[in-house]
């Protein structure tokens, strides 16, 4: 147990947090940085969520579902917002929200084109800090949408950066932060910085309004903002506890949440102010689009100047109840909260890890806090329509997720990103948990347990994938995670929730029953499961129907299920320790992982006596494989990441797990004895290994150096800062499949996809992962405690050091941290070629934290401004991995 982090003060709201005496998380980060463009927004015949409410949409129309903003934060259901709007005096528009690029604009798909950095934040949001970077000309919004149509698919991006906006410094950094004296004392502090050489005015605008749940046609007392005294706002709503919203400076100015029908549709609007009021009067000097007294929305215009290098400042409280001197203490609450903050990640983070190293946990995890939000989705409403409403088109009834009738998500979530992907995916959110169980592992634990609740998980046992296609097919990570964040639990707060890990077990244990009678066609253990997360790495799209018929097995696919069993195994046998019923069930998860280990590992380059192999014995590496109707079946042999997913199907048992359960180690050696056939396929059952361990493995010790050294090989999978997804072989000699007609092809992609296989912005043919290479560190870990010091791999290939498996997992953690720490000249490879980010006074600190990164130069690409996953990076920073 980590005795300093559990001394705390921010430890003990999280206790009291979890305990249910103190509602510290009430309230959050929990507003979207995008609500346009959503599957929930969308009302179209088409589907086209994108077109149907666009970016030009959101300043003028009421949301259905949600509420987005600029570094703002909300109660724990998203009724009462309150987030930075800014105006520089020059754009047509007040910044209220980030703008970006659909998913057709953009040239690598949906990229949002701005600057957000997340620097700090604790897991009770009693401290949050984040700067977003304006510029103070006009923005070049249609700049940025011409330049990147003009753009091919072969160019990069084109960036805010680019588009020079940032020339001779002229921008402010706007720092917001929220501090907590109480769990209904909220403070705001928001500070901007002017970055330029000339003097510059902005208007500060700190807005607090009310979602919009009034309009819909339920009975709803509709909520309202009342201006009660200069300085002092009031927002009452019925379901809500009373807010008051103190403020030194400025006017207010207050609107309707409401749509502006007039504008979008040439309508009637409901009010006599709408939405866009305060951006009307600000912007366009329209005093009649506000008023003064009352409305849903209101916000607190400040115009402000300050000297190049000098910072101006406004602060705001928001409470349950008045104070008679609001900004009295303000300063102090803010200097110990700080205090807090840095006092807990002192004690988060291992004291012996360098400074560089400290500030990207921090980032990483600041960023994973920042990221949550509140996701409203209620499928059957949302294919009924609302009664206030005309009725949906006909065509959604047999349109997108029209079978997910029982799914109803109203919670806080853990996103892994607010722009560009502002609603959950089960197995991103599996990967989120595991950083997030190193400061909070409540919170870790509860986002597991709402996947698999009756109003997520689907009544046949699968799990929402996400909202574009809530039955797509993600890798079943799901059980990795759960035992991860269990064992987290333990080792750093003392604690064996096994309530948690039993519940856990239930409803994985229908996920997987679901996977072996939907995804295992034929009952042999070798497994389909479509795209399973990894895009454009196949040479057409794993979840269409194949060319010419037949049937496309996967070796990710059976790898998984593999790892599935083992992870099952794992929890059933720790569940045994207290109830010995499980011990009958770990027996099924160990004969079920012999069986996918004959269906994958049948020896000979030809497919085994029942054409299961996927296991090629001349190139020694694992592969999909094509059944045609006919019977045959063609291997595909890419070099990807498909092939190095057996790998992570590892796991030990001890001498401990065999004496503790007689009843199961006696099921195993009779089941052992009579099939030889599946024994001979698992690792030196019979030979323990390190310790004493027995290994369960989908890949044996002659088997696993062989793909290891592909893996370490630098002219095929591995990078200067990491696995890449596809062997750099493909770069000289792509894989090309010639089927019914038609030639397909894969070749290795460093950095954006120039496919728009599955997608605009998908990309796995070649970019670094932070997901898959976590997982494959931490079962090289597990591998290690079985083999030990003598089993030795060179690595990196031809280099003539030799190291042991736990020295490989360090080797490639290593790696994967020089994406992110300053290297020997100062620069960050995440930062690519672009010296302002590099070197820039105000930039080289801010870590951004990438959905994956080139595969040559480490640059980050794909959702740009914190992408959750990738905070595993604090895992491994933390030696968690």
């Amino acid at each position: 147990m980590n005795e300093a982090l559990t001394k705390t003060a921010e430890f003990a709201r999280l206790e009291e947090a979890r305990l249910g005496q103190v509602a510290w998380k009430r309230w959050g980060p929990y507003l979207a940085e995008r609500a346009w463009g959503t599957v929930r927004e969308d009302y179209s015949a088409d589907g086209d969520a994108w077109t149907s409410f666009p970016h030009d949409h959101a300043r003028s129309r009421a949301y259905r579902w949600n509420e987005d903003g600029l570094l703002g934060v909300s109660d724990d259901h998203g009724r009462l917002c309150l987030a930075l709007s800014v105006w520089n005096g020059n754009d047509p528009i007040l910044k209220e929200r980030l703008f970006g690029l659909t998913n057709t604009q953009g040239n690598h798909g949906e990229d949002v084109k701005e600057y957000t950095h997340f620097l700090d934040a604790t897991p009770t949001h009693s401290y949050l800090r984040a700067v977003y970077s304006y510029p103070q000309a006009a923005f070049p919004y249609q700049d940025l949408i011409d330049e990147s149509a003009r753009r091919t698919r072969d160019e990069p991006e084109y960036e805010l950066i680019d588009t020079g906006i940032f020339g001779e410094q002229r921008y402010w950094d706007i720092e917001v932060e929220y501090a907590k004296a109480g769990p209904g004392d909220l403070l705001m502090r928001v500070t901007a910085h002017n970055r330029g050489s000339e003097p510059a005015a902005l208007h500060l605008l700190p807005t607090l309004w009310f979602r919009n749940t009034w309009s819909w046609g339920d009975v709803v007392t509709k909520p309202v903002v009342e201006v009660m005294a200069p300085g002092l706002i009031r927002a009452t709503h019925a379901d809500l506890t009373l807010s008051w919203l103190a403020h030194e400076a400025g006017e207010a100015l207050l609107c309707e949440n409401e749509t502006n029908f007039a504008r979008l549709y040439g309508g009637q609007n409901v009010s006599d102010t709408a939405k866009d009021g305060i951006n009307e009067a600000v912007v366009h000097g329209a005093a009649s689009a506000v008023r003064r007294d009352h409305g849903t929305k209101a916000a607190v215009h400040a115009r402000l100047t300050a000297q190049p290098g000098s910072s101006v400042q406004m602060r705001l409280r928001l409470r349950d109840a008045p104070l008679s001197e609001p900004f009295k203490d303000f300063d102090t609450v803010f200097d110990a909260r700080i205090r807090d903050a840095d006092e807990f990640y002192a004690a988060v983070v291992p004291a012996e890890t360098s400074a560089d190293a400290r500030l990207v946990t921090r980032q990483a995890l600041a960023g994973l806090l920042w990221n949550k939000q509140f996701y409203h989705y209620d499928l059957q409403r949302w294919l009924d329509g609302d009664p206030a409403g005309p009725p949906p088109p006909p065509e959604r009834r047999q349109g997108r997720n029209h079978n997910w009738l029982t799914l109803h998500n109203a919670d806080v979530l853990s996103m892994p990103d607010g722009w560009e992907y502002p609603w959950y995916a089960s197995w991103d959110l599996a990967f989120h948990t595991v950083p997030l169980s190193l400061i909070d592992p409540q919170f870790a634990k509860n986002q597991l347990e709402l996947l698999t609740r009756e109003w997520y998980q689907h009544p046949n046992g699968q799990l929402p994938a996400y909202e574009w296609a809530f039955g797509d097919v993600n890798p079943p990570v799901q059980a990795w995670a759960t035992w991860q964040v269990y064992q987290t639990e333990q080792r750093r707060f003392g604690r064996s929730d096994r309530s948690f890990l039993e519940g856990m077990f239930h409803k994985l244990l229908l996920n997987f029953t679901w996977w072996v009678n939907r995804k295992d066609e034929d009952g042999r253990n070798v497994f389909q499961g479509g795209f399973l997360g990894l895009d454009n790495i196949s040479v057409f799209d794993r979840s269409a129907p194949l060319p010419g018929g037949g049937r496309l097995e996967q070796a990710d696919g059976t790898a998984w299920m593999g790892m599935y069993c083992l992870n099952m195994l794992k929890i059933a046998l720790e569940l045994a320790r207290e109830n010995m019923i499980y011990e009958d069930i770990a027996t099924k998860f160990f004969e079920h992982f012999l069986y996918i280990a004959r269906a994958l590992n049948a020896v000979g380059d030809k497919m085994g006596e029942d054409g299961n192999s996927l296991w090629d014995e001349t190139d020694e590496f694992y592969y999909d494989q094509i059944r045609m109707l006919d019977g045959t079946c063609t291997r595909l042999r890419v070099r990807s990441m498909v092939g190095l997913m057996p790998l992570l199907a590892t796991e030990t048992l001890t001498p401990q797990d065999l004496s503790q359960f007689p009843g199961f180690k006696s099921r195993l050696d009779w089941f052992l004895t009579h099939r030889p056939d599946l024994a001979s396929l698992v690792s030196r059952w019979n030979e323990p290994g390190a310790g004493e361990l027995h290994l369960l493995a989908l890949a044996r010790g002659h088997r696993l150096k062989r793909v290891l050294a592909r893996v370490l090989d630098e002219a095929e999978f591995l990078s200067p800062h990491g696995v890449r997804s596809l062997s750099r072989a493909h770069q000289q000699t792509p894989f090309e499949l010639h089927l019914d007609g038609a030639t397909f092809r894969a070749d290795y992609q460093p950095g954006e996809s120039n496919s728009a296989l599955f997608g605009g912005n998908s990309n796995w043919r070649g970019p670094i992962w932070l997901p898959l290479n976590a997982l494959l560190i931490d079962r090289l870990r597990t591998a290690y405690r079985y083999y030990g010091d003598d089993f030795l791999i060179e690595c990196p290939a031809r280099s003539g050091t030799q190291r042991t498996l736990d020295g490989v997992a360090d080797f490639l953690s290593e790696r994967l941290a020089t994406l992110f720490l300053r290297d020997h000249n100062g620069n960050r490879a995440v930062f690519g070629d672009e010296m302002r980010f590099q070197q820039g006074e105000f930039w080289r600190d801010r870590v951004p934290f990438h959905e994956y990164f080139h595969g040559e130069t480490g640059k980050g690409l794909g959702a740009s401004h914190q992408t959750g996953w990738t905070a595993l990076i604090a895992s491994l920073l933390c030696r968690q991995l």
